[in-house]
């Protein structure tokens, strides 16, 4: 978040936080989009290739692993804000079974074409929920400095 919030301010953007919740704008998912897609997962990818593990970084919109729809409160528009629905687990086995690792960022989508900025902790949350269905599953967190 703190990545993103400074892109933002660099380009002239006020991010707006309502409960520790980015409201997330069209100028704001571009630049969400942009640090978590981007610069954040890649970074995270070439440290673990680095340590000599094959992992590859995804968004939700990739292979339509994890949908989403828009939130929806009742007093706050927080705009390109998406809750998880779906998560593509046949997908995730597969690269799995084959020996890569999936990291994933803090985008999703809502197949209908529009990416969606949704909260990490649900994400990962979600992920490891499906996948201890067929894997055992160990949930790491990582939080920024």
């Amino acid at each position: 978040g703190k990545s993103a919030t400074k892109m933002a301010q660099s380009i002239g953007l006020t991010p707006q936080m309502i409960d520790g919740r980015r409201i997330t704008d069209k100028p704001m998912l571009d630049v969400v989009v942009m640090i978590y897609a981007g610069e954040i997962n890649k970074n995270i990818i070439a440290q673990l290739q680095a340590n000599n593990t094959n992992a590859m970084g995804f968004s939700g919109a990739d292979g339509n692993l994890i949908q989403s729809t828009k939130r929806n409160h009742p007093t706050i528009d927080y705009g390109f804000v998406g809750d998880v629905q779906k998560v593509n687990t046949s997908l995730l086995e597969t690269l799995i079974n084959i020996g890569i690792v999936p990291v994933f960022c803090a985008i999703t989508h809502d197949k209908n074409g529009q990416l969606l900025n949704t909260n990490a902790d649900t994400i990962a949350s979600e992920l490891a929920i499906a996948l201890s269905k067929v894997f055992e599953v160990t949930l790491n967190y990582c939080f920024e400095k």
